[in-house]
């Protein structure tokens, strides 16, 4: 096996595409929201990416069949406007060389697709309960950040401090240098918890991005249902003091 294959299951023709990426890390922020907007635009799927790079296992889904734990792409027609590229997953690299290969790789299959805009999703782990997440930022020019900030997007001195480790930072800087626009969102979160909270957060500044109109309600139950779980907690770890500090300050 090569260290990373794609089976294409269809060939789309895309008007300007715009790609959007998520896949696991902290508070699983970035797969949370690109799922819920695959789901809710019905996008459909035409590639699957697998890789070496990924854990050496393989999925058992309810059926009692299997499957290779992969990356896939979907794309969504959008009439009058430009049409996306989602990039959603089981896992990300395993290592260093892993996350440059797989980076690298996605970013030629885009480019061959004609996307020269992106999108990446993550969260920022913070290291205690959040209850209202901002959304940070970072972009690969002055102007993205200009407008990102009209958007309500969070340009803070020092934040996120440790930089951006992953897909979602890698695809920024590898694609910076391929000359494609790159804005990281990043979602406030503890880290403790899957957190649709700060995935809908991100999610709602993307749609007024790219102008497009989604139902939160999915995202909303989860969210009730994890603060149920941390109200419970907050109970019994004491007062803040006595909780200990984690350095939680990356994305994933």
């Amino acid at each position: 096996m090569e260290n990373i294959l794609i089976h294409y299951l269809d060939h789309p023709k895309l008007h300007e595409p715009i790609f959007v990426q998520g896949l696991p890390g902290i508070g699983n922020v970035g797969k949370l929201a690109a799922e819920h907007l695959k789901d809710e635009l019905k996008a459909v799927k035409f590639a699957e990416i697998y890789s070496k790079f990924f854990p050496p296992q393989v999925l058992v889904m309810d059926d009692g069949l299997i499957r290779l734990v992969q990356n896939e792409l979907y794309y969504v027609k959008r009439d009058g406007g430009r049409d996306l590229v989602l990039l959603v997953g089981d896992y990300q690299g395993l290592t260093p060389d892993g996350q440059y290969e797989l980076a690298d790789f996605v970013l030629k299959e885009l480019k061959a697709l004609g996307v020269r805009n992106l999108y990446t999703l993550g969260g920022y782990g913070m290291g205690r309960m959040v209850t209202k997440p901002r959304v940070l930022g970072a972009a690969t020019d002055a102007k993205l950040v200009k407008e990102m900030e009209g958007h309500g997007v969070v340009f803070a001195r020092g934040e996120p401090g440790a930089g951006i480790v992953g897909a979602s930072g890698l695809l920024l800087g590898l694609g910076k240098l391929n000359d494609m626009h790159a804005v990281c969102l990043m979602g406030e979160t503890s880290g403790y918890f899957v957190d649709p909270k700060s995935a809908q957060a991100v999610l709602e500044v993307l749609t007024k991005i790219l102008d497009i109109k989604i139902d939160f309600a999915e995202l909303e139950n989860r969210a009730k249902q994890i603060d149920q779980i941390t109200s419970k907690l907050r109970e019994v770890e004491g007062p803040p003091e006595d909780r200990d500090k984690q350095d939680l300050g990356y994305i994933g």
